[in-house]
C-alpha cells in the first residue's frame, strides 16, 4: 500500500502491475477501492498489445468494473516517448473510450490524462510538453468537473456513501503472524466506525485489540478504512 494526501483527500493507493501473473493481487486490491485508475502505455505497440483480445488493459478493466468500481481514471504513460504527440493521444483516447463502454464505463465520466511518469510530466503540475491539451473534463451524476493533471482527476473522485450506522463488518483480506506483535487481520471496515475508546473486539470472543491505518494508530476508522 502506498499513500499520500491531495489538497482534497487521503489517499491510499493498491498498486496492480499489468502482468497476467499478479491478477489475484489486482483482484484483491480492486475488491477494496473506489476508483480505478487505468495506467496506458503509448509507445507503439505497447498500446495496442494491452487492448487487444487477451490483453491485461482490457482485461483489468473488465475486472475492476466487476468487482464493483465504477469510477475509472484513464492515465496515459510514456508520452514522452510519442514526443507528446497528439494524434497518438487522441487514437489512444478513442480506442479505449470504445471497449470501457462496452465492458460498462460511460467514456463522458472518464478522465483522461497524458502523462510521463518518469519525467513527471501532468502528475502534480501541467506540463509545457503538450501545448496542445487543454484539460480533461468529465461529467456525472454529481455534476461536471475539470483539471488538467492527474493530481486533479484524483481529487475529483466522488466519495462513495459510507454506511457508518451499520452493524461492523471487516472482510479479512490476509491474516499476518508479526513477531513481537501478534497476529494481525487485515482487512477494510466496510460497515460501522470504530475509535480509539473501545478497547475490545469480539473476534468471537472478548479479546484485547490494537487498530491500525496503514500502520498508524488512528483515532477513528470510518467504513472505507483499510485496517
Amino acid at each position: 500500500l502506498w499513500k499520500f494526501e491531495t489538497p482534497k483527500y487521503y489517499v491510499t493507493v493498491i498498486d496492480a502491475p499489468g502482468h497476467r501473473d499478479f491478477i489475484k493481487n489486482m483482484i484483491t486490491g480492486t475488491s477494496q477501492a473506489d476508483c480505478a485508475i487505468l495506467i496506458i502505455a503509448a509507445g507503439t505497440g505497447e498500446f495496442e498489445a494491452g487492448i487487444s483480445k487477451d490483453g491485461q488493459t482490457r482485461e483489468h478493466a473488465l475486472l475492476a468494473y466487476t468487482l464493483g468500481v465504477k469510477q475509472l481514471i484513464v492515465a496515459i504513460n510514456k508520452m514522452d516517448t510519442t514526443k507528446w504527440s497528439e494524434d497518438r493521444f487522441k487514437e489512444i483516447v478513442k480506442e479505449t473510450s470504445n471497449f470501457i463502454k462496452k465492458v460498462g464505463f460511460n467514456p463522458k465520466s472518464v478522465a483522461f490524462v497524458p502523462i510521463s511518469g518518469f519525467n513527471g510530466d501532468n502528475m502534480i503540475d501541467a506540463s509545457s510538453n503538450c501545448p496542445w491539451y487543454k484539460g480533461w473534463d468529465k461529467e456525472t451524476k454529481a455534476g461536471k468537473s475539470s483539471g488538467k493533471t492527474l493530481l486533479d482527476a484524483i481529487d475529483a473522485i466522488e466519495p462513495p456513501s459510507r454506511p457508518s450506522d451499520k452493524p461492523l463488518r471487516l472482510p479479512l483480506q490476509d491474516v499476518y503472524k508479526i513477531g513481537g506483535i501478534g497476529t494481525v487481520p487485515v482487512g477494510r471496515v466496510e460497515t460501522w466506525y470504530y475509535q480509539a475508546r473501545y478497547g475490545r473486539y469480539l473476534c468471537p470472543g472478548w479479546c484485547d485489540h490494537r487498530s491500525q491505518i496503514c500502520g498508524n494508530a488512528p483515532r477513528a476508522a470510518y467504513s472505507g478504512s483499510p485496517r
